[in-house]
């Protein structure tokens, strides 16, 4: 009786080690993958946002962002005020933000002259309206790569239309050997790539632009009478330079007449533009400290 049962008895111990042993490699696995979850938990904090490389090593595209204001416009401090957060905080991801104030003479009868005024910016700003196709100007007004215009206080708009001109290629350009001269010459190189098969325009113009970095002044007339002013990147000087072509690259010393007596900061502005202040193909920006 005692020997018939020994068959079951060693069945059920058996079946109670293949429990046991199946129940021990399901918990070798548990082990491995929580071991394996660790390292990659190590390695994602290895990894975190801070180890990551910064934006500023990722490539950008650079886009102009153009501000015609004048100091004898009520409206036009909030919109230089933009202006001036655009440059310095640089809020769009992806684009590297070139801005220039330029300052319309058409307000000088109204409030009183604007020191930085000049009529060449007020005839721009009506090649724009042309090219845009608008019955007239007025202040403020932001232009963005030539391409779309908007209220100079329209802080969503211009990130908006940022954001979209960081998808258009630009064309190569750089700016080097920056420097005074004696007599308020300022020489520097100058080189772009050709505009490329992918440009419809057979050619464009290079244009060379002098800024102050910044300025500020005391208005005592018109709308703005008793405030203070701040502005960034003002515009001093406009020239053009050279064609660019569709095939070849332009490479040049240039020399610049520029009264540089107060020995302010200075920016240089490059542009290669399609005519009739047509889309903004390429742009390129430097500092000159005092």
């Amino acid at each position: 009786m005692m020997k018939g049962l020994s068959n079951p008895i060693e069945n059920l111990n058996r079946w109670a080690n293949g429990v046991v042993e199946r129940f021990s490699f399901e918990i070798a696995v548990l082990l491995a993958f929580l071991a394996l979850a660790g390292l990659s938990l190590s390695y994602l904090r290895g990894t975190s946002p801070s180890a990551l490389p910064n934006r500023s090593d990722i490539p950008r595209t650079p886009v102009l962002v153009e501000l015609f204001t004048s100091e004898g416009c009520s409206s036009c401090p909030p919109a230089d005020a933009l202006l001036e957060k655009l440059d310095r905080s640089q809020p769009v991801n992806g684009a590297e933000r070139i801005v220039l104030s330029e300052h319309v003479d058409y307000w000088n009868d109204i409030g009183g002259k604007d020191p930085y005024s000049s009529h060449e910016y007020s005839e721009r700003q009506s090649a724009y309206a042309a090219h845009f196709r608008r019955a007239g100007i007025c202040t403020p007004q932001m232009v963005i790569d030539g391409h779309s215009q908007l209220v100079g206080s329209d802080e969503r708009g211009a990130i908006q239309a940022i954001e979209n001109e960081t998808k258009f290629a630009k064309v190569p350009l750089t700016l080097s050997a920056i420097r005074f001269e004696s007599n308020n010459k300022l020489s520097l190189h100058i080189e772009s790539d050709p505009l490329g098969p992918s440009v419809a325009a057979r050619s464009a113009n290079l244009l060379m632009t002098i800024a102050d970095d910044s300025d500020e002044s005391q208005v005592n007339r018109g709308e703005n009478a008793g405030r203070t002013l701040k502005h960034v990147a003002v515009l001093r000087r406009l020239v053009e330079v050279a064609k660019v072509g569709k095939s070849d690259k332009v490479s040049r010393d240039l020399i610049v007449n520029f009264n540089h007596q107060d020995q302010r900061s200075l920016r240089i502005v490059a542009i290669i533009q399609e005519p009739s202040a047509g889309r903004v193909l390429g742009v390129a920006s430097a500092r000159l400290p005092n």
